[in-house]
């Protein structure tokens, strides 16, 4: 697991408990989005509005279980950003 995905969980995990969940994911994205992008943690074109957030969420949500640890998370990001 990239240091990046690390960074960018640590970010979006706005309750720190160690989990994401949809809320938080879409939540963080818009509201910090754009300086994590500006600062190189995540790409520009992550950027994007609550429909996109929803679905990389559910992407990720391996377990089904509506949270996202962090593995499950820094699976997907690593892949999709190319990280």
């Amino acid at each position: 697991m990239s240091e990046k995905a690390r960074q960018l969980f640590g970010a979006l995990a706005l309750d720190e408990d160690g989990e994401l969940t949809r809320a938080e994911v879409i939540s963080a994205l818009r509201s910090k989005g754009p300086t994590l992008a500006a600062r190189g943690d995540l790409p520009f074109w992550g950027v994007g509005d609550a429909e996109a957030s929803s679905a990389l969420f559910d992407e990720a949500d391996a377990a089904g279980d509506a949270v996202l640890t962090f593995e499950e998370f820094a699976a997907v990001v690593d892949r999709r950003f190319g990280w």
